[in-house]
């Protein structure tokens, strides 16, 4: 498996220290978290610097399924400057959230989904790196949590996918979710198949022999030490 790892754990932590880090652990893929104060550092350094760089765009206070028009737009607007950022360091890919809704009622959702389509058409229309949209987990507010709903956004948009096993775990689809074409990579992560904890690899009820299907994929933990512990645990598969 190609591995990397979310600088969720490593959050404005210097950019060459990062890349060092990876390289001393043998990681070959770094997803860089771009939340808005990403952009205030140096990270020219991630550019031709050996490994393969994502992007996970900004999901705080972000909403590209919104039903007010000008949260979406904002939305919209920083997904792509995110993408048109990715280009100029380097980076292959952005993962984007789906959306969320605000009553979880059939009609609303219906709208909201096909706000989440237009918009990631969009944002496609206007970067010229890979988007690949993550299935989330089962909370009713969140759009692309059932296979049906992230099938219907790839095929209306063309975009990749991002399958995280964490979510996948806790709608109790995480093998369904692993047989979808045109998966650009994976977060892997662990839980109790209720809550979306993000806990380390074998914590948590995650059925660790998916893993085995996967070739490409970022561990996605807060914490660097638990990165660790989950890089052995897939070593050890």
């Amino acid at each position: 498996m190609k591995l990397g790892f979310t600088t969720l754990a490593l959050f404005m932590e210097p950019t060459p220290y990062i890349i060092n880090l990876a390289k001393k652990h043998e990681f070959e893929i770094i997803e860089i978290l771009a939340e808005d104060p990403l952009y205030e550092k140096d990270n020219s350094a991630f550019i031709d610097c050996g490994l393969d760089i994502r992007m996970h765009a900004a999901t705080v206070d972000i909403n590209i399924a919104s039903i007010n028009k000008g949260i979406r737009a904002e939305s919209v607007k920083q997904m792509i400057h995110c993408g048109q950022y990715a280009e100029e360091i380097g980076a292959n890919t952005i993962t984007v959230h789906p959306g969320i809704i605000g009553r979880n009622e059939p009609h609303l959702r219906k709208w909201a989904l096909e706000m989440s389509i237009e918009s990631i058409g969009e944002i496609i229309d206007n970067t010229n790196v890979e988007i690949s949209v993550e299935n989330m987990p089962v909370r009713g507010k969140f759009l692309g949590n059932t296979v049906e709903e992230i099938e219907m956004i790839q095929e209306a948009t063309g975009c990749s996918l991002t399958i995280d096993t964490g979510h996948g775990n806790t709608c109790g689809n995480v093998a369904e979710m692993l047989e979808l074409k045109n998966i650009s990579y994976c977060h892997l992560n662990d839980n109790d198949g209720v809550k979306d904890q993000h806990i380390t690899l074998g914590e948590g009820t995650l059925d660790l022999n998916l893993l085995k299907k996967i070739d490409t994929a970022i561990i996605e933990l807060n914490n660097f030490d638990n990165i660790l512990k989950s890089k052995e645990v897939i070593d050890n598969l």
